[in-house]
């Protein structure tokens, strides 16, 4: 008796070096926060933590061309949260694909020939250990506008938007391995640990990036607190620090803050 082949099912997913920027999850979370206009009742009706809705909100707004939600503050869980139109066409375009990517996949269960299930297996566990995750908080996507070789570093200029842009230092050697050059899309990963914050304007510092936004959400946890900031353009920035230092800087919801970090905390990669 033949091993039945299993039912290739469809999960589209986007997903790069960054990990998946849009699945289904996000687009269900999507599809609810444009008929809620909530995201506490959207991440409910996914359902997901309301830390987890909003870290999805923040990782898809910096990824994307163009805003997918808006947000206005207030109150404890911030105020109104609006899907955009370019939202509502993501949505529209993943449904689309996703139709398309399941009739192709039921066409392909259908070809498949007896004895060929060990090798639908293998297949399956490339895949998988293809998969890449980052633990970093803040991933953002930009284009290169200025690269600096140095004797033994190479300073890269991100353009996140018309009002940010990132600076990154990397040997040489990893430039020359991604390829770098003026124009590049580029992906930069920061971790929250290694993002500063501070709210007085006057006060100098060494790092490269400074990053001004209004914060959004301070979540407290045993130890350290985890404040996100929100850019005039959308994107946002998390950062992870004492209790002290938010007690000490009097950060809270509303007010102006900027996230500094080191241009050598930016870690680079670019889709294969």
């Amino acid at each position: 008796m033949n091993q039945a082949l299993p039912r290739l099912r469809s999960k589209l997913e986007f997903d790069g070096p960054l990990g998946a920027f849009l699945g289904d999850t996000r687009i269900r979370l999507l599809e609810a926060i444009d008929q809620h206009g909530s995201i506490s009742q959207a991440a409910k009706a996914v359902p997901l933590s309301y830390k987890a809705a909003w870290d999805a909100v923040d990782a898809m707004n910096n990824l994307a061309e163009q805003p997918l939600v808006l947000r206005s503050t207030g109150g404890k869980h911030g105020g109104g949260t609006l899907l955009t139109d370019y939202g509502r066409k993501v949505i529209a375009l993943y449904r689309a694909l996703e139709a398309e990517y399941q009739a192709a996949l039921d066409r392909l269960t259908a070809s498949m020939n007896d004895g060929q299930a060990s090798d639908f297996q293998q297949f399956s566990q490339l895949l998988k250990r293809m998969s890449m995750k980052t633990s970093a908080r803040n991933q953002f996507a930009g284009k290169i506008v200025g690269l600096r070789e140095g004797d033994v570093d190479f300073e890269v200029r991100i353009k996140l938007d018309e009002e940010n842009e990132l600076v990154a230092v990397i040997t040489g050697e990893s430039a020359e391995n991604l390829g770098l050059t003026i124009g590049m899309e580029i992906n930069a990963l920061v971790k929250s640990s290694s993002v500063l914050l501070l709210n007085d304007p006057a006060v100098k510092t060494t790092a490269r990036n400074h990053l001004w936004g209004e914060i959004t959400r301070i979540h407290e946890g045993p130890v350290n607190s985890e404040v996100t900031l929100a850019m005039k353009t959308g994107k946002s920035v998390c950062a992870v620090v004492t209790h002290d230092s938010v007690e000490k800087l009097g950060l809270v919801v509303g007010e102006q803050a900027c996230a500094v970090f080191k241009a050598s905390s930016v870690i680079l990669c670019k889709y294969a």
